[in-house]
């Protein structure tokens, strides 16, 4: 009995799917480095930032407490994207027993491609994000700068003067990072725990990170940043960042950088009766975005 297309695409579906799933686990996912995961069951997430309350006054024996309202400053949204390829082996392929080697070809591609995508659009808030870029966070301003607005006054997360990857840019950034404030002036007693690099900085950043005495000195004066246990989770490299000198820091101030996942990759096979081909498709849904800047420092460099 000569076998239905239907039932060739049940026969070949788990073989693809298996082939699919091991070639796609071979990438790392780098932005897990960058970004929070949460699942979201709607078509955008929206988060509405707080200001919190202004400092604590003294009460005066016999008087009222005072009262003070928190107010809404901005909004963080995610609008999610569908993310989606397919390939089709012809029904000729398959007569002429080349739907093994073209199917294995196929299938490793379209991972890559998967993987790809996800990692480069993870990236692009970053690149954009550096002064003069196009990306904005919820608060107007681009997602890296020196006056993001608050209700108080504003915050940087971004150096005052641009500066390359060295000794001193890496502490002046950890030092305003400490100095970061709420949108009510109170300090948040911010730290940076991970640096993120281009692989054109892996070398410098090993230098900075790993290195007991102060790099590129003859003297014997330490280095503070690892004797102080500063960034206490080192650097990790960024393969797809393309800007080759800009450098960024994750910092512990929480809902910072996020990515919300409405539809988990999934794949999906199918004979097609008018063509006799066969198609292979691979599906996601998911957004990148920031809530709070503060989760994030960069220089753009020099």
């Amino acid at each position: 009995m000569a076998i239905s297309r239907s039932q060739l695409v049940k026969e070949l579906e788990p073989g693809l799917n298996a082939l699919f799933g091991l070639e796609y686990k071979r990438y790392e996912n780098q932005h897990a480095e960058i970004y929070t995961n949460e699942n979201s069951d709607r078509a955008f997430e929206e988060e509405v930032m707080l200001s919190g309350f202004g400092n604590a006054s003294v009460k005066a024996e016999g008087q009222g407490v005072a009262f003070d309202d928190a107010q809404e400053t901005f909004t963080a949204r995610y609008t999610h994207e569908t993310v989606a390829l397919a390939f089709a082996i012809t029904e000729e392929a398959i007569e002429d027993n080349l739907y093994d080697r073209l199917a294995s070809r196929y299938t490793k591609a379209l991972a890559r491609s998967m993987s790809n995508a996800k990692q480069v659009k993870a990236v692009e808030l970053l690149i954009n994000g550096l002064p003069g870029g196009s990306f904005q966070s919820g608060d107007g301003v681009t997602l890296f700068n020196t006056a993001h607005p608050t209700i108080n006054g504003s915050f940087k997360n971004t150096l005052s003067t641009a500066a390359d990857l060295n000794e001193t840019s890496l502490e002046q950034s950890l030092i305003d990072i400490g100095a970061m404030t709420d949108e009510r002036g109170l300090k948040v007693a911010a730290r940076g725990v991970k640096m993120i690099v281009p692989q054109e900085l892996q070398f410098t950043a090993e230098r900075l990170m790993k290195s007991q005495g102060r790099t590129g000195t003859a003297d014997n004066d330490l280095n503070a940043i690892v004797s102080m246990g500063m960034i206490p989770q080192g650097y990790r490299v960024n393969n797809y960042l393309t800007d080759t000198d800009a450098f960024y820091i994750i910092t512990d101030v929480p809902n910072g950088m996020k990515m919300f996942t409405r539809a988990p990759l999934t794949t999906a096979m199918e004979g097609d009766f008018d063509t006799g081909n066969v198609r292979y498709k691979a599906r996601e849904r998911y957004s990148f975005g920031v809530s709070d800047p503060r989760g994030i420092f960069a220089s753009p460099g020099a």
